[in-house]
């Protein structure tokens, strides 16, 4: 099969679909957006200064792995949040954010055959939408199992026929999950660890809304996999400053796993990546090394889970998650509900479908819609209000 072939039964993506379905037609009013995950909030106070102080960087090619600072920054912040130690010139690689690594990744690391068959990519179902993409990219089967309310929105892999998981080559993971909020538990992330281990293929864990989360903090699969004595390369996890420090536009993150497995994504960085910037690596090792903006960002966002609790409070499915920013509301048909909602109220929400595939006849996340949590208080406040009495009223 060629390239464009792969390519030519991907649907289109979710924002482009949603500026056809909507677009057309009139706001019912004050325009509201609660559809992209866009943090924000205020991005640490120093990003500017030191920025400035290194801007003779952009007179230079940079280094491809990260400088020395930032993977020691890296290294550093995950010693501290997860107590997971790792050596900064081997087991990390600075990102343009986690959609690259995570596409990257899966073309440096998936074979072209396993056990003399296709190659299997297993993902989420609904998932981001990069997963398959790469799945399809590098000529495997994507297999989406879906991650329902009923699996406590973490897919079943485990579930899975053996003649499938013996061609699997990698599964990836959201933790917590985008977009339902699911938090991985350590127990979940030790039975899918020992199932890779046992079926021999890679865990691409995607970690970027680890920092917002509402009581317990997440777990990450390589702090599990060390207590677990799992083969380091067994684990590749991911994470990015979008999130956790509101700094989407600076498209910066890493990777970090074994040292076998960073190689060939080092390797392929060298080809065909593009390094970051020496100021953003000068930036974003500053901010990795900065915790005050993290908690003060997380709280903001406990008090809009709790305005959400109080908003939808009565309504069936409809609590706020235990992390990530976004609420994953139950409706009877999410098209129906985003048009109703944005031709009646302004308020503008992505139907759940958009970030799904259908699997036998059925999409699992048609019966949602997706809203973000990421602006001021007071706006989501009015949104939600909005969104409630039209959607529930």
């Amino acid at each position: 099969m060629t390239f464009p072939e792969r390519f030519s039964n991907l649907p289109e993506y979710a924002f482009p679909r949603l500026r056809s379905l909507l677009d057309a037609h009139a706001p019912g009013g004050e325009v509201t957006h609660m559809t992209i995950g866009e943090p924000r909030h205020a991005m640490p106070p120093f990003v500017g200064d030191v920025l400035a102080e290194n801007l003779s960087g952009f007179a230079k090619y940079p280094n491809n792995n990260g400088t020395d600072d930032l993977l020691s920054a890296i290294a550093g912040w995950l010693d501290r949040r997860f107590g997971v130690m790792v050596s900064p010139a081997t087991d990390i690689m600075a990102l343009n954010g986690t959609r690259e690594g995570l596409m990257n990744a899966c073309i440096a690391l998936c074979p072209e055959h396993k056990n003399g068959k296709q190659p299997v990519v297993l993902t989420p179902n609904p998932f981001y939408q990069v997963y398959a993409v790469a799945a399809v990219t590098v000529g495997a089967e994507p297999v989406f199992v879906p991650a329902m309310r009923e699996t406590g929105f973490l897919p079943d892999y485990a579930g899975l026929p053996a003649e499938t998981l013996e061609r699997t080559s990698i599964a990836y993971i959201c933790s917590p999950s985008n977009p339902q909020g699911a938090i991985a538990s350590r127990a979940y992330l030790r039975d899918l660890i020992a199932l890779a281990e046992k079926y021999d293929f890679k865990v691409f864990s995607d970690e970027c809304y680890s920092e917002i989360y509402r009581d317990e903090a997440p777990v990450s699969a390589l702090e599990v996999a060390r207590d677990m004595g799992a083969d380091p390369e067994r684990v590749v996890i991911f994470h990015s400053l979008s999130k956790r420090s509101n700094l989407p536009g600076l498209r910066s993150g890493f990777v970090a796993s074994g040292p076998e497995n960073i190689s060939h994504i080092r390797r392929l960085r060298a080809y065909s990546g593009a390094p970051l910037p020496a100021p953003i690596q000068a930036v974003s090792a500053r901010v990795w090394a900065d915790e005050d903006h993290v908690i003060a960002s997380r709280k903001l966002y406990a008090e809009k889970f709790d305005m959400a609790d109080e908003v939808f409070s009565g309504i069936q499915g409809a609590e706020a998650p235990q992390a990530g920013f976004f609420l994953w509301l139950p409706v009877n048909d999410g098209e129906e509900a985003a048009m109703k909602l944005w031709t009646e109220t302004g308020v503008r929400v992505l139907p759940g479908a958009y970030l799904s595939r259908d699997v036998n006849g059925d999409n699992p996340g048609k019966h949602y819609i997706r809203v973000a949590l990421v602006a001021p208080k007071e706006e989501t406040q009015r949104g939600l209000i909005r969104l409630r009495d039209c959607l529930y009223g």
